[in-house]
């Protein structure tokens, strides 16, 4: 013979429900069932000096590459973030590479002079862009944004290149 549950229990069990949803969404990722994110209002000091911002931007396929010169990863990605870029800068795709505020100015320079990285090379002085990212710390980290603003993927240490280029053609599609 059962016995019915007491108040006390039951008044419990919206907590249970509750603490079993919220450890859902630890599980599989809050993000991963959510809509893409749109893109902070960010500015970014080019090493010309130049200002571009996130809303320049918008319109355009887009990577924001935060690196730094002492990061062994980032070292290693960049000539395939240099191939990807050359690949697909004919069909609108736009590249900011971001060097961390602790890197030095002076090491940076020479990173992007001595392996002529054609694409657009910012210092974050202050580390403005990087919150405004969502904090970045880790290097390196980068963001797909669509021609909506929307961050279609990050990417944090190196990125897939086939997953990378696929996104990258479906976005630039949309674009065209």
């Amino acid at each position: 013979m059962t016995t019915p549950a007491s108040p006390a229990t039951r008044k419990r069990w919206p907590l249970i429900a509750t603490l079993f949803v919220v450890a859902l969404f630890g599980w599989f990722g809050y993000r991963a069932i959510t809509p893409a994110a749109t893109v902070p209002a960010a500015e970014f000091t080019l090493l010309s000096g130049q200002k571009i911002s996130t809303a320049d931007l918008k319109g355009k396929v887009y990577l924001v590459n935060f690196w730094a010169t002492s990061c062994a990863t980032c070292v290693k990605e960049m000539p395939e973030m240099v191939r990807t870029y050359q690949q697909y800068k004919d069909k609108g795709l736009e590249f900011v590479a971001v060097a961390m505020n602790y890197d030095p100015p002076m090491y940076v320079m020479n990173y992007a002079q001595t392996r002529q990285l054609p694409f657009k090379v910012a210092m974050d002085a202050g580390g403005t862009a990087a919150k405004a990212f969502g904090d970045v710390q880790l290097t390196p980290t980068t963001f797909v944004v669509d021609k909506d603003g929307r961050i279609l993927k990050r990417y944090v240490g190196e990125p897939e290149w086939d997953a990378l280029h696929k996104l990258l053609d479906g976005a630039l599609a949309k674009s065209a």
